[in-house]
């Protein structure tokens, strides 16, 4: 009968035979939300996909989730490829996830998305983090394909705009999966260098997937951490990448970093005519005014009457040392006065005066405070005396000298009133020389 009986273990594992023998249960696609998602720490994704009326528990390992172009949420619609099978350690069933993608937009635009909004709350994209270009760049690196149009239309155009500047083309994988590395790799050579001043990195238009590595998130925080400005070039004008927020400059296209690089030589040699123009009529003007000056100081009575101008000024320097002379004896004057005010009260203030005086003051308080101890101990003795007396009245001998005396019962005890006491009690009667002990005979009442 023992033999009818199942256990938990064995009936699991029967159940997950049967699921895992299922065809119809073997890669099956689901659409669904993703809710209650964790990603474990250990790589693995744990979720919920449900739709109005049901839901399943799920599971995606690292080596299948590694692969994803977006990060799931939760709320996020997702179509789903996979299987359904037990988890035999808690006898549940459920969904083993393969492959997964957003449902209604394609994972890679979710994924940028997703990448530029956390690189937006970062502030990496923000004005203030944006290095300037140089005006005047004297070495270029450029980052791209050594094959591709794109290096083609940058080297020209620097040819054309600004020849004198050196161009040091570094090359780099611009699509496929090792690509980001290639790019960072190159950006950080570059910048291990002290020679170059600015960077164009970039490439000819493509699909998203083509365009990609330019949106990865290492690339990103690589081109962030540069300390060389860069110029981000991908794709054609309306093609905008995660780069291409993070760079110092975005350019439409190559073409367009190779001009945003470089001024053009052709501006710069008619902005030099221009100058040298305007530096010939400045020449030509501070010549004249100049010119003007000198002939109205030739002109001036200064050259004509030297001598002239000589004696006036020989009389106006003695009518000035005629009134220095008059002003330092008025000043003499007044600080002799000033000395003499001074003197005055510094006599009052002379330390021996004021020593006398306080010497008397000293001597003054002396006399007060004898009188005034002297007046204190005179009442101090009269008080005494008073209460000497006033003691001598209240002093029991005194009373008993004069015939009275004290008892005490055998308690040592006061006796005021005869009912404290009986016929036997022994008494004692103190008296100014001594004390008596007696025996009560008969008590009578007053």
């Amino acid at each position: 009968m023992e033999d009818k009986y199942l256990s938990v273990t064995a009936l699991t594992k029967y159940i997950k035979k049967k699921f895992d023998v299922d065809e119809h249960l073997q890669g099956i696609y689901i659409r669904g939300e993703i809710s209650n998602y964790k990603h474990h720490s250990r790589g693995h994704m744990y979720l919920t996909i449900k739709d109005e009326n049901a839901s399943i528990r799920a599971v995606m390992f690292q080596h299948q989730n590694i692969k994803l172009q977006f990060r799931p949420e939760n709320g996020m619609k997702v179509l789903i490829n996979g299987s359904v099978s037990v988890f035999e350690a808690s006898g549940q069933y459920q969904l083993y996830i393969n492959d997964m993608q957003p449902d209604g937009i394609g994972a890679l635009h979710l994924a940028f998305e997703q990448l530029k909004i956390k690189l937006t709350d970062e502030g990496i994209f923000e004005e203030r983090n944006k290095k300037k270009l140089p005006k005047f760049p004297k070495k270029i690196a450029v980052l791209t394909s050594p094959t591709g149009a794109a290096i083609r239309d940058i080297l020209t155009t620097l040819e054309r705009r600004y020849p004198i500047v050196d161009v040091l083309i570094f090359p780099i994988l611009v699509q496929g999966k090792y690509a980001k590395d290639s790019i960072v790799r190159a950006i950080q050579t570059v910048n291990n260098r002290t020679d170059i001043d600015l960077i164009i990195m970039g490439r000819g238009g493509g699909s998203i997937e083509e365009l990609w590595p330019f949106n990865e998130e290492l690339v990103a925080r690589a081109i962030f951490d540069s300390n060389i400005p860069i110029i981000s070039a991908v794709g054609h004008e309306t093609d905008f990448s995660i780069s291409d927020f993070t760079a110092d400059r975005r350019a439409a296209t190559p073409t367009a970093a190779a001009e945003l690089a470089v001024p053009s030589i052709a501006d710069l040699i008619q902005y030099q005519e221009q100058l040298n123009r305007m530096l010939t009529n400045y020449m030509h003007q501070l010549y004249k005014t100049k010119f003007n000056s000198w002939h109205n100081v030739k002109e001036s009575y200064f050259f004509k009457f030297p001598h002239r101008y000589i004696e006036e000024k020989e009389q106006a320097l003695d009518t000035i040392i005629d009134r220095f002379q008059t002003n330092l004896t008025k000043i003499r004057q007044h600080k002799k006065d000033q000395v003499a005010h001074i003197d005055k009260q510094l006599s009052y203030f002379k330390p021996t005066k004021i020593i006398d005086r306080k010497k008397e003051s000293v001597l003054q308080l002396e006399r007060e405070m004898t009188n005034y101890l002297k007046t204190i101990l005179s009442n101090k003795k009269r008080d005494f005396s008073n209460k000497l007396e006033s003691l001598e009245l209240l002093n029991p001998t005194s009373t008993m000298l004069r015939g009275y005396s004290i008892l005490y019962d055998k308690n040592k005890e006061m006796v005021t009133n005869i009912t404290n006491v009986s016929v036997g009690d022994e008494l004692q009667a103190h008296v100014s020389n001594g004390v008596i002990v007696s025996i009560i005979k008969e008590v009578k009442e007053s």
